[in-house]
């Protein structure tokens, strides 16, 4: 049988450290995941976000001791949540300071810190079609503040709804369990090798249902209104485009 090679890419990360006899209850009633649930040695997927349920910034979180936490987040994002972090802390015994590591990702697993992970390094090419097919946002593409967490997918993979309250909470949960989204983000396959513009309209007969956000030869990914059926004819600056 042959022995499958694993991917990686090195990826640009900026990184906060959490730390001190509070950095656990802090971060709980702060970010949108169950960081007391977490291990040490665990990680978890989780949003920094505003009393509205808009993203500040999208984050990896790992537990490195009882009272030690490591958030990764993109890299223009690290001043943003160690802000947002400080004016919030109040009372709380947690120290809140950057770090600097090197960060590898595992093509449809892990982010490792430090050391690169075995196998093939892919080039920001080959990632970011690998990225668009798996349907991942990223900031300053999918995710802005103009965005719900739940157009984004984020909310399966981002959120616990059994923890308790934390910036956001409310609506999220509200849409979560009584409403109804507007748009999703889709991967889209297009029958051509023309890269649209980011924004580019998405068209279902005369009608635009939704944008482009990112794209590489063939495939895009874009936010879509939920009506649009599955097996619909779309069209992407007059080329003809499927849901993926």
């Amino acid at each position: 049988m042959a022995t499958v090679t694993s991917l990686v890419a090195r990826r640009p990360r900026a990184f906060v450290r959490v730390l001190g006899p509070d950095a656990c209850d802090y971060l709980q009633r702060m970010v949108s995941n169950d960081v007391e649930a977490l291990g040490v040695g665990d990680t978890c997927d989780a949003l920094l976000l505003t009393a509205k349920s808009r993203v500040i910034a999208p984050l990896r979180v790992w537990r490195r001791g009882e009272d030690d936490f490591l958030l990764s987040t993109e890299p223009e994002l690290g001043e943003r949540v160690r802000g947002e972090l400080l004016r919030s802390r109040f009372a709380a015994k947690a120290e809140i300071e950057p770090e600097e590591h090197e960060a590898w990702l595992v093509l449809g697993g892990d982010e490792v810190l430090d050391t690169r992970p075995a196998g093939e390094e892919v080039d920001e090419e080959a990632f970011e079609r690998w990225r668009i097919e798996s349907g991942i946002p990223l900031w300053g593409r999918e995710l802005d503040d103009r965005v719900l967490p739940a157009e984004a997918g984020l909310t399966e993979t981002h959120v616990s709804f059994s923890k308790g309250c934390y910036p956001g909470q409310e609506p999220i949960a509200r849409q979560h369990y009584r409403g109804k989204l507007n748009r999703r983000l889709r991967v889209i396959d297009l029958e051509s090798d023309a890269v649209p513009e980011y924004d580019a309209e998405i068209v279902h007969g005369e009608k635009a249902v939704g944008r482009i956000t990112s794209a590489v030869a063939g495939l895009a990914l874009g936010y879509v209104r939920t009506e649009v059926p599955d097996e619909a004819e779309l069209s992407v600056n007059g080329l003809r485009a499927r849901l993926h």
